[in-house]
Formats: structure tokens, sequence, C-alpha cells
């Protein structure tokens, strides 16, 4: 079976990771601050907090930014559902955007008819969290125009999009945004097994967040509510989280991120090869411009009215001939929980569209051009 994607290690890697594991520090040591500073580095932010999971950064993210009860997030309909739960998290009532049809992403213009009616009702958003689908980033300027139109702020989902750039510039420069969070699952671009990161350049939010991830405990005597009691001395100043990352995932995060720049470039060699071999086939691929992507998915969608097969039957045909397809993602207005919520099919039509034709292929740095053809190949006549 040729997986959607798969992790890269390299010796280096391993080794990167021994080291630690023969230091003295195997979870809140030097290491995690070297790699929230190698990756402000990369990606031109002025801080950066580490934690567990992508989740866990969306989460005291949200919670930084003040993000609580009665308050309203919007997130597209096209994500996984971490960019959608952690306003609910909060406490915070969640809503969502409709795709652009062509890019996959939040569209803009749907977004601004929604707050233009949100304005009128008087429950304009206080959060909006475009998510950079695939790693092709969201209309981030035109966003940042709404925002600050209509006062929300943002959060940047770029967990499919390290390494990528949008209008010549790295995604998690925050540039538009309050707030970039990166993920690091070993299906993604870069992983440090399981892991996030959250950057940002506003002192104040690094700080909140880094306080957050740590059961909202500090040492720091400024922060304190009186003198220190001695040097064992610690407080609890807020409700925060057990969300912290270990040495152990910082050290093998600085080992690839020294390998990103080649990860992406041969992610895009392995997109370019697809977009060839694709071009006669009754498929849409998505639409690049105006950015550089971390292409951390591929995602097809079949044009079905011109195959006889159904969109269901060919997943299953591709897997059964050993391609490990899949699906990004299903709409989380349709997920149960979110029904439950009162949302209901027809509320997101794009996104509905989206889902019925759409078949992530597989795509990752050690992807071979044979496999790649076999991939095409399979496809073909699957559908032929």
């Amino acid at each position: 079976m040729i997986p959607y994607g798969k992790q890269s290690i390299s010796e280096e890697d391993i080794q990167a990771v021994v080291d630690v594991l023969r230091s003295d520090f195997l979870t809140q040591g030097p290491t995690i601050e070297q790699f929230e500073q190698a990756v402000c580095r990369q990606v031109h932010s002025n801080y950066a907090v580490a934690v567990n999971s992508g989740t866990s950064a969306l989460h005291i993210a949200c919670r930084a930014l003040g993000l609580g009860q009665g308050d309203i997030l919007w997130t597209t309909a096209i994500t996984f559902v971490a960019s959608a739960n952690c306003g609910l998290y909060c406490g915070a009532k969640v809503d969502f955007v409709d795709i652009d049809p062509d890019t996959f992403n939040m569209s803009v213009s749907a977004l601004e008819i929604k707050l233009q009616q949100a304005k009128k009702n008087d429950c304009l958003p206080n959060i909006l969290i475009p998510v950079h689908l695939c790693g092709l980033p969201s209309e981030m300027e035109s966003i940042a125009q709404l925002a600050k139109k209509y006062g929300f702020h943002v959060i940047e989902d770029a967990s499919h999009a390290i390494g990528g750039r949008y209008k010549n510039t790295e995604i998690g420069g925050c540039l538009y945004s309050d707030v970039t969070i990166f993920s690091f699952h070993p299906v993604k671009i870069m992983t440090t097994g399981e892991g996030g990161l959250a950057v940002t350049n506003d002192k104040l939010l690094a700080e909140k967040m880094a306080l957050l991830r740590t059961h909202g405990i500090t040492r720091d005597p400024d922060s304190m509510t009186h003198a220190s009691d001695g040097p064992w001395y610690y407080q609890q100043i807020d409700l925060g989280f057990n969300y912290r990352m270990t040495d152990i995932q910082a050290a093998l995060g600085i080992s690839q991120l020294k390998r990103l720049k080649q990860f992406v470039e041969q992610r895009h060699k392995i997109a370019e090869q697809y977009d060839e071999l694709l071009a006669d086939l009754p498929v849409k691929l998505q639409l690049q411009e105006e950015s550089y992507s971390g292409m951390h998915l591929y995602v097809i969608r079949l044009i079905t009215g011109q195959i006889k097969k159904t969109h269901r039957q060919v997943f299953e045909a591709m897997r059964e001939a050993g391609i490990g397809v899949n699906l990004h993602y299903i709409p989380i207005h349709l997920q149960p929980y979110y029904q439950a919520l009162g949302f209901k099919l027809g509320d997101f039509p794009e996104a509905e569209s989206y889902y019925q034709d759409a078949i992530t292929l597989p795509i990752f740095p050690a992807l071979t051009e044979i496999e790649v053809k076999q991939v095409v190949t399979t496809l073909r006549e699957i559908i032929s």
C-alpha cells in the first residue's frame, strides 16, 4: 500500500533524539526554547510557543485572545474538527464560512457577505480562523482588511503550511494575523512525532500562551500577586493546561527544520508530476496562485459527470489497488456533534459539493516518480 502521507526520518534526526535521551533533560529543558527560536528565524516571527499538538496551539491562541463564554468563532467548513473545537473549548459559539470551489479555502466573498449580515444581527465573530488547506495560503490580505473593518482577531491555521509563502512572505510571519499555528504530526510537512507551535509578533500574547500551556503557573516574581516565599516558589495565576512539548520532540523538530526547504521542494516536484499526468483526466485540481504552497496534501476533485463510477466506487477501487487515498475533510457541520448544535445539510453547499468529489492522492518526500505514475495509471484505469 502506498500511503497518502509518511514521515521522513534521517540518521541525523535519530541522533538528535538520542543526544537528548542522554542529556539531563527529557521534558522541560533548553531544547524547547532552541526549537522555538529556530522556528521564529525560519518564519520571521518574533515569538513562538511550542506545545504538544496543533490543537493545543489553537486552544491557547483562542484563550490568549480572550475568547470565552458567549463569544463567537468562525472557521472554514472544510478543515479538521480541531479548527472549530478550539472555540467550543473556550465556551464560545462556532459557525462556519463556505469554501471557494477552486482554492478549497475559505471563500472571501462568502465571508464578506456573512459579515455584513452578522453586523446587522449584532453577532459578529470575535475570532476568525482561516485554514491554509493542503498548504495553500488563504487570501490573508483581504481577510486582514475585513478583520480591521469588522473588528475581529485572526488566527491562521497553518497546520498544513509551514515552509510555504504568501505574497513572497513566509507563512508564520503574522503580517495578516494575530497568531499563526503549526502542526507537526508525522504526516505533516515536518514532524516532532506529535506536537504543535504558535507564533506571534505580540509579546503579551506570547507570554499568555506560554502561561496557559503549563497550568497557568509562573515563577516570574513580577507576575506574582505577592513577594516570593523562597526559591522553590511558584504561583498559579490562571487556569491553564498541560500542553507542554518535550525536549525529545523539540530535538526532532530542530533536526527536521534543517530539511524543511528540501521537504517542500520535493513535494512541489511530485505535485508537478501529478499535474502533468492528470492533465487529460476528468479531475479538477486546487487552484494555485499568488503564493507558494507548503504542499502538505494533493487533493483532486472528480468531475463526476464525466465518470461512470461514483466517488465512493473510485475511492474504494483505489484502496483495493494498493493506493492509500484519503479524504480531507468531511464538512464539520455534517458531523453528528455539530448537527446536534443545529447545523444541517444544505448550510454550506460548496463544502458539501467538495465532499462529494474530493480525493487526496499520496504525497510525501520519499514518493518516487514510478509510484506517482502508478497512482495516476491506477486512477486512469478505474475511471476510464
